[in-house]
């Protein structure tokens, strides 16, 4: 017998006990009375977060990445990180919304959905462009859905371990899951930080983020409001690198409308250029994105 073989199940059980996290924070915000509920339902997706981290790893260490295993990721991140942190917030600050609070919650899971669905189609064509595997990317196109998870969670954890609730209205809760659900399906660029390179930049943005985080851990806070505080940098941070990357867009457009010659050709052409993600799309990009134009001639026939 084989027993490499048994090694392509390794990482597929690390997936499959991040879905069982996440079923067993389901169940527990379903049933759950009292904040004491929610919070251990908000832990079990902790532990979820281990296992989504832990598959990937296991998978490139043993050399046995697979189309189902991604897949298989897929659907157990809608599950962990989309349906269980939706019913959560749900419970814990959406209800006296009533359907509205439904409708709120539901358009985080569906916002996720789209977000898994989108990022497996540019995967794959990128992919059948290149004849191999995709690298990691310098950017993410809009907010991960376990990013967009960690922060309802950690709100949930740190009203539980501070005990002040007053901060946390529920119109409050409402319009931070809409804007989690937006930047999902955004076109707003974030940082994978799965190709990081010793540049002055990246040095300067790692000890912007560690002088905050000790600055935050000095004031003697719960540990939470640090995880908390990383989560709202890296989004904030997200915003600010596609604002710059906007402008610079614009005014590379704006010189190529009014012609100003070689020289601003050559000035454009010897720019660094932009990773392909950064590229503002055209509509019919946008479509391809969707899945559309994928179909082939004959397919209604």
């Amino acid at each position: 017998m084989d027993f490499r073989k048994t090694y392509y199940i390794l990482p597929n059980l690390f997936t499959l006990s991040s879905v069982f996290c996440g079923f067993v924070s389901i169940c527990l915000s379903a049933s759950g009375q009292n904040g004491a509920d929610l919070y251990q339902a908000a832990l079990a997706i902790c532990f979820g977060f281990f296992f989504d981290t832990a598959d990937g790893r296991v998978a490139r260490l043993t050399k046995t990445q697979t189309d189902l295993g991604r897949d298989l990721d897929s659907l157990a991140d809608l599950v962990t990180f989309g349906v269980a942190p939706g019913l959560l917030v749900y419970k814990w600050g959406l209800t006296s919304f009533g359907r509205w609070g439904i409708f709120v919650a539901g358009l985080f899971v569906c916002a996720g959905a789209l977000r898994l669905a989108r990022f497996n189609v540019l995967s794959r064509r990128e992919e059948a462009k290149a004849g191999k595997p995709k690298p990691p990317g310098k950017y993410t196109l809009g907010l991960t859905i376990p990013a967009a998870a960690s922060v309802l969670v950690l709100m949930v954890i740190v009203a539980h371990n501070v005990g002040v609730y007053e901060w946390v209205t529920e119109g409050f809760v409402a319009v931070v899951v809409l804007l989690l659900s937006y930047l999902m399906v955004s076109r707003v660029h974030f940082r994978s930080f799965k190709d990081l390179r010793m540049t002055k930049r990246t040095v300067g943005l790692v000890l912007l983020v560690v002088s905050s985080v000790v600055v935050v851990a000095l004031a003697g806070v719960d540990k939470a409001v640090v995880f908390l505080w990383l989560i709202t940098t890296y989004i904030l941070l997200g915003f600010a690198e596609s604002i710059v990357l906007l402008k610079r867009y614009v005014v590379e457009q704006r010189q190529i409308r009014l012609g100003r010659g070689s020289s601003a050709a050559a000035t454009i052409e010897t720019a660094p250029a932009p990773p392909p993600a950064e590229e503002m799309p055209a509509d019919e990009d946008i479509l391809r994105e969707l899945g559309a134009f994928e179909r082939p001639p004959d397919a209604d026939k």
